[in-house]
């Protein structure tokens, strides 16, 4: 009997399909999908297609940017016999990461970041995505430069969840704790770090990387933007290590400032204002103790 997933699949790629759910992700529902090629599918009620829109849109541009691997897109729309919307990808055959994943992770994104992306030396993206569960505004920056993405910061990242932190019942001194950190932002950048734009992946952890059977990393599940590219390793950082071998490799071709040891907070600080909002609990007084040792 064929399932509403493999008829939506044969009208989309033609050919038959059998599908096994995973329930691999918090987000949607996910499936693996066999037929003229292996195929990880994401699916969401057709109401819910913008978001996995964003994320085929991230998937094309690094794709089309270079440098890094990403799971090929296969389709991407809704199915109108079903009222689904489906994100068809690439099946990756991981392996566990051998002794030189982290040499090659870091050139890989060292040579996503020094390339030069879309947007004229500006910050933002042509689109807003999503941040696990969290629209992740991006309207572009008027400007390059430290300017340009003084204003980005402030008003796509910090200030863009302040209201949405006051509708989760986010502690008042998180908020005003927020408030003072968006204010103070150029103190941050004293050492003279001027960030240039980078398209970067924007949720950039050990759970969204991966080695392939050929050895070369492969990254998933973007939330890309034009950015610091200090702010992907930010968030690379803010769960554990970046495997042995990865900053000197991303530093050779990047360069390194003394200053990211400051700024790593700072990006860190939207990332756990984000898990806030999307789990709660803990991560209030996290991003709490965060903000305030950022204003000391």
């Amino acid at each position: 009997m064929t399932t509403p997933l493999a008829a939506a699949l044969q009208r989309a790629l033609g050919g038959p399909w059998t599908v096994q759910a995973l329930g691999a992700s918090g987000f949607c529902s996910t499936w693996r999908a066999t037929g003229n090629a292996q195929l990880f599918v994401k699916t969401l009620p057709a109401a819910d297609a913008a978001r996995l829109d964003a994320e085929a849109d991230g998937l094309r541009a690094l794709a089309a940017q270079g440098g890094v691997a990403v799971p090929a897109v296969a389709h991407c729309g809704v199915d109108d016999g079903t009222g689904m919307s489906l994100l068809a990808m690439q099946w990756l055959d991981l392996r566990p990461p051998d002794g030189g994943f982290g040499q090659r992770l870091g050139e890989a994104l060292g040579a996503l970041h020094v390339a030069r992306p879309k947007g004229d030396g500006c910050f933002g993206w042509a689109r807003d995505n999503y941040l696990g569960g969290t629209l992740q505004r991006n309207r572009w920056s008027t400007r390059g430069g430290l300017s340009g993405w003084l204003a980005f910061y402030r008003s796509e990242r910090l200030e863009a969840l302040v209201p949405r932190l006051q509708s989760a019942g986010a502690p008042a001194e998180l908020l005003h704790a927020v408030g003072a950190v968006a204010a103070a932002l150029p103190r941050f950048f004293e050492d003279g770090h001027v960030p240039r734009a980078s398209l970067i992946h924007g949720d950039l952890w050990s759970g969204n990387w991966g080695m392939r059977k050929d050895g070369k990393p492969v990254v998933f599940d973007p939330a890309v933007s034009v950015s610091d590219a200090e702010a992907e390793l930010a968030m690379v950082e803010l769960f554990g290590t970046p495997p042995v071998g990865f900053w000197p490799a991303w530093q050779a071709v990047m360069g390194a400032h003394a200053g990211y040891a400051r700024r790593r907070g700072l990006y860190q600080l939207y990332h756990l204002l984000n898990h806030a909002l999307l789990f709660g609990g803990a991560y209030f007084g996290q991003a709490t103790m965060l903000a305030q040792r950022l204003l000391r």
